[in-house]
């Protein structure tokens, strides 16, 4: 039903409420979903501040940065997270390259977080236990490689652990199916645009965050009490 033209945002809006209005559903299918007006600045941390704060960054993709995010943010000791693109070649490259598909990034985040309170082991336990890493190229409801779950590593030390997750997720057949997420050495991040940062928490009512992202946060909390921020 959508124009394979270019659309400006106005006009990609007016084709999304038309649909919506002749089938609901279609507001669940995709992390892609117009915005609302968003009064409220989103809060992402300065290169400045995370050097003066000795913070670390970790990166990981599984699906909609907007689930993936609220996810991580959740976490004790996880300062930040920041929706992006990585796992691809081309520079600065935009949400609506990315969302068609035809790029090699993945949705992703920017885990910053204190490693005095978190470590990496825990962020690999995150990443698994709020995804299902079976589904290639899917995560949900959301379809396509740039949906597809990586675990970056910026060093060897890194990648170990990652891997010997996977093992032991592998031998203990915690999930039904082979795990496939890509491991992945790290090699640039490049943030969203701005309207993407915080997007669960600055738009509680676009159906796409009641209906996947919410529940989504929902299932990790109850799977992992511990590791939850006291106003989690």
């Amino acid at each position: 039903m959508f124009s394979t033209t270019p659309l400006n945002a106005c006009t990609m809006k007016k084709q999304f409420l038309l649909l919506v209005s002749i089938c609901p559903f279609f507001s669940l299918l995709a992390c892609n979903t117009p915005t609302e007006n968003i009064t409220e600045k989103s809060t992402v941390l300065t290169e400045k501040q995370i050097e003066k704060e000795g913070l670390k960054k970790a990166y990981f993709a599984s699906g909609c940065f907007w689930c993936v995010e609220a996810v991580f943010e959740s976490v004790k000791g996880v300062k930040e997270a920041v929706s992006g693109y990585s796992g691809g070649d081309k520079a600065n490259p935009t949400y609506r390259e990315v969302s068609s598909g035809q790029l090699k990034h993945a949705e992703a985040v920017e885990v910053i977080y204190d490693e005095k309170q978190v470590s990496f082991e825990t962020l690999v336990k995150v990443f698994f236990g709020s995804q299902d890493p079976t589904t290639p190229n899917q995560q949900g409801p959301d379809r396509g490689p740039q949906y597809r779950s990586i675990a970056f590593y910026t060093n060897p030390s890194e990648k170990q652990i990652i891997e010997n997750y996977i093992t032991e997720l592998t031998d203990k057949k915690v999930f039904n199916a082979p795990i496939v997420t890509e491991v992945v050495k790290f090699e640039k991040f490049w943030n969203a645009e701005d309207y993407h940062q915080d997007y669960e928490r600055r738009n509680p009512n676009v159906p796409y965050v009641r209906s996947v992202s919410v529940p989504r946060l929902n299932r990790f909390k109850e799977k992992f009490p511990e590791l939850l921020k006291e106003n989690h």
